[in-house]
């Protein structure tokens, strides 16, 4: 389970950063930062990919109640210009920009760092390792599968209410019969290959 033996190592107060939504077509990135309160902390925070859906919700509520949160969002049409790689590290930087306060240091999720003036350190497979990069990633999956499930609402035929954008088959079918939206990112290659498909069809 994570813990907080590398948030003790740094100067407080520690954000934990993480993302969700670097592979989907479509759909916004997400990153969200999170400082843990010194005492109240939840129990059962881990790395949201092993939390069910009901349990990454209770937690994300009971996070928002007493955690500092600063979500960053990148859309679609942004990702296309920036590139995912660019797109993930502006919006761990809007994160972290939104908490309302500077952090001593920030522990971000992965290899990487985006280009700030915080303190940080990268940690692999941080969100299985730190408590703070685990309650960032509760809160940035449940956050862009909210906002997915509000687009599924407008977009039925895409399966979002299941894939959350990602490329499963439903997803792909649908993308073959009904062509892209505008939330799709045009960059990757299987809506590429899905507009020039459609393209085709109306010469």
């Amino acid at each position: 389970m994570p813990s907080l033996k590398h948030e003790k190592l740094c100067l407080a107060p520690v954000a934990g950063v993480d993302e969700a939504g670097r592979g989907p077509l479509a759909g916004p990135v997400v990153a969200a930062a999170v400082i843990l309160p010194a005492k109240g902390i939840p129990r059962g925070i881990d790395d949201s990919k092993k939390l069910a859906h009901a349990d990454r919700a209770r937690l994300h509520d009971r996070l928002r109640a007493c955690a500092i949160v600063g979500i960053g969002i990148v859309e679609a049409e942004e990702i296309d210009t920036l590139n995912i790689y660019w797109a993930t590290m502006k919006a761990m930087t809007l994160a972290v920009e939104a908490l309302g306060c500077a952090p001593g240091h920030v522990l971000v999720d992965g290899n990487r760092l985006p280009k700030w003036g915080f303190a940080a350190t990268p940690i692999v497979k941080g969100d299985s390792i730190s408590l703070s990069i685990a309650a960032a990633s509760i809160i940035a999956k449940h956050t862009r599968d909210t906002i997915m499930l509000a687009h599924a609402e407008a977009h039925p035929q895409y399966g979002w209410h299941s894939n959350k954008g990602y490329g499963a088959p439903d997803h792909l079918r649908a993308l073959r019969e009904h062509g892209p939206c505008p939330l799709h990112r045009r960059s990757f290659a299987p809506v590429a290959e899905a507009y020039r498909a459609r393209e085709t069809l109306l010469v």
